[in-house]
């Protein structure tokens, strides 16, 4: 629980940046926040797999540290800087010379097209700053400080909110930039929690001391780490890549039942987010456990983080249930949006009863570097179940829409026992990083 509650905030601070540049953005007008809206989609997507990417720097620091064995954690940190350095390079070429072809594809105005892209390349050539914050705090979480991964995304996060208007309005010395001004805080607020990041780590002031001393390109390593972080950013936009086919199959049922959809869907993410950190937490607990060659205690790790993750939703499964109603009029007093809202996140509740697990234990194998498992599970019940499952069960009887949930709900069920049956079966023990 004391490393989890640090990774929940870090975990929450991350997804804000677009969501605070549309607050401020969104005064200009409904083509700038259209703008955000639409690129903050794709850099969510890039997001993710950075996020799957840098898994295997997670695995393999925890798994260091629990083995005493530093020299070997910092090699694996200076060759995720050669990945991020590359990965970096890559994504700003993309940024810069496919901003036009892939924001196109949504389909979006002229108006908004034009603002999007600006925002887009900025994101995309900036991305070196993302990376450098990301190795920065997934080091320093890995070794067992979660608290200064989260004490730095508290100052950054908190200088990019203050600061984000003085560059889209134009105050005091600032130009006004407007929606570019917005992607360029966002950017220059994560390179200085990188930078401070990386001063800490460098200087010693976390658990693990880096250093540059020695440093050579080791493509065995690179290989080792591309080899356990490539099928988690599969994963990750894998399951990003399913979301907009659910939002088709819910589109023809109308603008309120597409506005319940996101509503209900932003409910289960905030859940999902204190889920997903306690997993993230045993996840480096069994990974140092691995490490120290105690794989039993590894196992009861994960077990024990699974049990705390359904109590946890247990208390949000009695307030959907008891006031479903009350949660929508949070965001809507429309009385269809109300009903159709209500229902869904009573069908979301009862997938609450498995989603704890299920984010736990895919947190916990991403951990310990067993990435392959989860994707195949991820693949195999969303693209495989959850897709044809979508389409066919609101033709059933008087169901409709509803079905769309359902189908959901029960799919989550399906990765959920897949992973504790791996889980007990203890392959995930023998695996090498």
């Amino acid at each position: 629980m004391t490393l989890s509650w640090p990774v929940v905030i870090s975990s929450s601070l991350t997804m804000l940046g677009p969501t605070i540049d549309m607050i401020w953005v969104g005064k200009l007008g409904p083509d700038a926040l259209a703008a955000v809206s639409l690129s903050g989609m794709v850099i969510m997507v890039v997001n993710a797999l950075m996020m799957g990417l840098f898994t295997s720097l997670r695995a393999m620091v925890a798994r260091y540290v629990g083995a005493g064995d530093h020299k070997s954690a910092i090699h694996a940190f200076q060759q995720a800087f050669v990945i991020g350095i590359v990965f970096s390079i890559f994504m700003a070429a993309i940024g810069l010379f496919l901003s036009h072809q892939i924001l196109n594809l949504f389909g979006a105005q002229p108006e908004v097209l034009a603002l999007a892209i600006g925002y887009n390349r900025i994101q995309f050539v900036g991305m070196v700053t993302m990376t450098m914050r990301m190795i920065s705090e997934t080091t320093m979480q890995s070794s067992g400080d979660t608290m200064t991964a989260m004490r730095i995304g508290l100052f950054f996060r908190g200088l990019h909110m203050l600061l984000c208007p003085f560059l889209v309005f134009g105050w005091w010395i600032f130009p006004q930039l407007g929606v570019n001004g917005a992607a360029t805080m966002d950017i220059v607020s994560q390179g200085i929690g990188g930078l401070v990041g990386m001063l800490i780590l460098f200087g010693g002031r976390s658990h693990l001391k880096v250093t540059m001393a020695g440093f050579r390109i080791d493509m065995n390593n690179i290989w080792r780490q591309l080899k356990i972080g490539i099928p988690a950013s599969i994963n990750s936009m894998l399951r990003s890549f399913v979301g907009v086919f659910m939002l088709k199959f819910i589109s023809p049922f109308g603008t309120d039942a597409i506005a319940a959809y996101g509503l209900s869907q932003r409910v289960e993410n905030f859940m999902d987010i204190g889920a997903s950190g306690l997993g993230t937490a045993a996840g480096v607990l069994a990974g140092q456990n691995l490490g120290a060659k105690k794989p039993e205690r590894a196992e009861k790790t994960g077990w024990l983080a699974g049990g705390l993750s359904m109590i946890i939703m247990a208390v949000a499964i009695c307030i959907l249930l008891a006031w479903p109603e009350q949660v929508v009029h949070l965001f809507n007093n429309d009385p269809t949006l109300v009903k159709i809202g209500a229902n869904f996140l009573r069908i979301s509740a009862v997938g609450f009863l498995v989603m704890g697990p299920a984010a736990v234990f895919t947190n916990v194998l991403n951990g310990v570097g067993d990435t392959t498992i989860p994707l195949i599970a991820s693949f195999t019940t969303m693209w495989v179940f959850q897709l044809p499952l979508a389409y066919f069960m609101p033709k059933i009887g008087n169901i409709g829409v509803y079905g769309i949930r359902w189908a959901m709900a029960i799919t989550l069920a399906m990765r959920a026992i897949t992973y504790v049956i791996y889980f007990r079966g203890g392959r995930w023990k023998r695996k090498r990083v």
